[in-house]
């Protein structure tokens, strides 16, 4: 029996080549809600990029990798910031090894600098325009999340120097350095607890590194079609992606629809 069910966004929920969520995905997620199904978003996206939603109720928000997570009426059950002391050793990185960064707080991001890398990503997303802007005093905000643009190697070394930091990619050129023990299940324990939900009877469906540690997590755990192997590996079901009718696909071989 599932009484609650996890999305993630990009690649999963929403193609990345249309960028956008299919109208069948919408009528499939209103059936459910007619069954008195629990809904929810789990995402590396910050609040303000979930506008792709198109205003759906879901139940609750799991944003920025499980750092900020929210209810359908916006009280906050769970946040988490990177601890200042890595935001400032990020910093001397940076002096010596320029990258982009993507600096998030609670409602906007601020990057260092820009370039054909965050582009890139923002041509997937549709949701990192932000301009670069002063980022010399991070250490001294709240920062939930850090999008650094850099490959796996260069992931390697600055987790080496990052001590209370985790990272987590879906895209070959950036991860997202999250505090450590920081991921999306933090927020799936939070809400499941509050509707009195055994995680046995969770659903969660991702398509990149960072849903691995979700779906290793729910009693119910499905892969899209456009994961790698790692993910396909630890699903009890692998689904088509998001183009191919994923979402109602794996609705169907559940028993939802």
């Amino acid at each position: 029996m599932i009484r609650a069910v996890f999305f993630d966004i990009d690649g999963t929920l929403m193609s990345l080549q249309t960028r956008t969520i299919p109208d069948g995905v919408f009528e499939a997620l209103h059936a459910l809600k007619e069954k008195g199904i629990r809904l929810f978003i789990a995402t590396g996206r910050g609040k303000d990029g979930l506008k792709v939603l198109a205003d759906f109720p879901f139940d609750g928000y799991i944003t920025l990798n499980g750092q900020f997570c929210y209810d359908a009426d916006g009280t906050v059950i769970y946040e988490n910031t990177i601890d200042p002391r890595d935001i400032a050793k990020l910093d001397e990185i940076l002096q010596e090894h320029p990258f982009p960064c993507g600096y998030v707080l609670r409602d906007t991001k601020v990057f260092n600098f820009r370039d054909e890398r965050v582009d890139e990503v923002h041509a997937i997303t549709g949701n990192d325009a932000h301009p670069a802007g002063d980022t010399s005093h991070m250490a001294s905000k709240k920062v939930y999340q850090v999008m650094a643009f850099i490959d796996e190697a260069e992931e390697k070394q600055v987790l080496q120097k990052l001590t209370h930091c985790t990272a987590a990619r879906w895209y070959p050129t950036f991860c997202d350095l999250s505090p450590l023990g920081g991921t999306k299940v933090k927020g799936i324990d939070r809400f499941l607890g509050y509707y009195d939900i055994p995680l046995r009877e969770a659903l969660s469906l991702g398509d990149g590194g960072n849903d691995y540690e979700m779906l290793k997590h729910t009693g119910y755990a499905c892969a899209m079609g456009n994961a790698g192997d790692a993910l396909k590996s630890i699903a009890d079901f692998v689904t088509e992606d998001a183009d191919h009718d994923g979402i109602r696909m794996a609705l169907r071989h559940y028993g939802l629809l």
